[in-house]
């Protein structure tokens, strides 16, 4: 998130891979770095009935088994100004509905409007990134028609924030992890980074109910969803999900392809990559908005890295190199940046051009032996506050990632793909190839299966791919897009990580006449 969709992965020895991610777009996650007004006049029309139920498959909303979660009576309260709130219940395991459950907790800002046609569900990513927390910016990540039009519904998925969170590690553990040996260079450091891994995952296990850890699983979810869907009234779902979001949305639709009602999937994840392929897209990612960055940073005239845009990624390269066993201080002194904080730091930067600026001070810092700027950025990434708490992405993150990506490889396998990546994309892709380290060591095997969807059945969707989105490659939104039956690509000839409410009217414009009205744009449609 680096995390896929708000960013966005693993446990690992502190990877950058965290699918999905916190603030101002970052790590897996989206958040909106502009607060434009989206500007579209399009009229709202009224949302589509449900489709039919495929031959041979059961509705989960008619199954009597699951009575008493479709039909369960819920109360919304008022919270955070505008907001509603409510909670309801879902079984721990979908296939023993009888069992255990626990509680999914919701938020909601109403329309402003007199006559709303539904909600819209929203998702920022992660895996792990909290559904309560975007909705609460629903004002600055969504234009005005649509606020008028829609009913935001934001959700903490199960094991994130306020839906039976996962729990892991201490603060001060946290410190520790995260500034620990990302790139092992011999069998001594790879074996401290397996054990590393493993003693994480024990954490987990300890501090977490041990059955919600094994069903905090995207399919799981998804299901709580269509819960969620039949709770606020709608007939049909109608979604906004960026990065990891997307495989949410994605998956969702290929359960209940009859449920689709207006979807929109915002920095696209490929269902169909494997561990081994999604890591080697995200290091292609983050690489070509490094070489972007270099590029523009050059272009200014206060950048540290100097020569051509190869030698100035020689030199960030050989400033990485350094850190690895000369950490640089900080205006924390119980806080050096290690060379894994110094490359969270760096790409937490990519999300987002608004943050190549930090980037810039950081890098001219580091060169004179200051970490300070770097150390910030990382902590922004990794959602530790100034206090030193660390929010609740880190824990879920990897409990959910491990469930939905099946990994094969074994650590010596991790390791060779792993220095290719290393030297194919350096400075970040060796870091990023070790993420997959965490999941060899999580105790509970995936459920998920990998492989093209086609939701085969359901209304329009539209699928959005930026070009040089760092964490979500825009090769994955072109795969999405063509495996989907009913999906329709929208380009951003952009670099940002997502595309909706990042910058560009063009985008803003045809996602808002989509989400009002259903009318997609044309074939081929690319915004500048």
């Amino acid at each position: 998130m680096f995390r896929s969709d708000r960013r966005e992965p693993r446990p690992a020895v502190r990877s950058l891979i965290l699918l999905a991610a916190v603030l101002l777009g970052t790590a897996s996650c989206s958040f909106p770095s502009s607060s434009s007004d989206g500007g579209s006049t399009a009229d709202p029309t009224a949302l589509p009935s449900a489709g039919t139920v495929p031959s041979g498959v059961t509705d989960p909303a008619q199954n009597p088994d699951y009575a008493r979660f479709y039909d369960q009576k819920v109360t919304w309260s008022e919270c955070d100004s505008d907001f509603e709130c409510m909670k309801f219940q879902v079984p721990v395991d979908w296939d023993d509905p009888s069992g255990e459950t626990i509680s999914i907790s919701v938020n909601k800002l109403p329309a402003s409007g007199d006559d709303p046609i539904g909600s819209l569900v929203v998702n920022p990513g992660g895996p792990g990134v909290s559904g309560l927390d975007y909705a609460k910016v629903a004002e600055q990540a969504f234009g005005s028609s649509i606020l008028r039009s829609y009913d935001v519904v934001g959700f903490d998925p199960r094991g994130v924030g306020e839906s039976a969170p996962v729990a892991c590690l201490t603060d001060k553990q946290y410190d520790q992890y995260t500034s620990a040996e990302s790139t092992p260079d011999d069998e001594a450091e790879i074996d401290a980074a397996v054990a590393s891994a493993k003693s994480f995952a024990q954490a987990c296990q300890k501090n977490t109910d041990q059955d919600l850890l094994e069903h905090v699983d995207t399919l799981s979810t998804i299901k709580d969803m269509d819960v969620l869907r039949q709770l606020l009234g709608d007939d049909v779902l109608s979604y906004h999900g960026a990065s990891y979001g997307t495989y949410l949305g994605a998956w969702y639709a290929e359960t209940f392809p009859w449920r689709v009602g207006r979807m929109t999937l915002d920095g696209a994840i490929d269902p169909s990559t494997t561990a081994e392929e999604y890591t080697a897209g995200q290091a292609e990612g983050f690489s070509r908005a490094l070489k972007a960055y270099v590029t523009n940073c050059q272009a200014e005239g206060d950048c540290p890295l100097r020569g051509t845009v190869d030698e100035g990624l020689a030199q960030l390269a050989t400033l990485v190199d350094r850190a690895d066993d000369n950490p640089l201080t900080t205006d924390d002194t119980n806080r050096p940046l290690t060379q894994a904080l110094m490359l969270t730091g760096i790409a937490q930067a990519l999300y987002a051009q608004q943050l190549w600026p930090l980037l810039t001070t950081g890098l001219t810092q580091a060169t004179k032996g200051d970490g300070s700027g770097l150390l910030s950025l990382a902590d922004t990434y990794l959602e530790r506050s100034s206090n030193g708490q660390y929010g609740q992405t880190l824990a879920a993150n990897p409990a959910i990632f491990c469930l939905d990506v099946p990994e094969t490889r074994t650590p010596d396998e991790i390791a060779a793909d792993a220095e290719k990546l290393s030297q194919e994309y350096a400075p970040l892709g060796g870091s990023i190839g070790w993420g997959g380290l965490g999941c060899t060591q999580w105790p509970y095997k995936a459920v998920m299966e990998r492989k093209e969807l086609h939701a085969e059945g359901a209304a329009p969707i539209l699928v959005l791919g930026t070009e040089d989105d760092p964490a979500t490659p825009y090769e994955w939104a072109q795969a999405l897009a063509s495996q989907l039956d009913s999906g329709r690509l929208l380009t951003w000839e952009g670099t940002v990580h997502t595309a909706y409410h990042q910058g560009s009217s063009c985008i803003d414009e045809k996602v808002e006449d989509y989400l009002l009205t259903g009318a997609l744009p044309a074939e081929g449609t690319r915004c500048e």
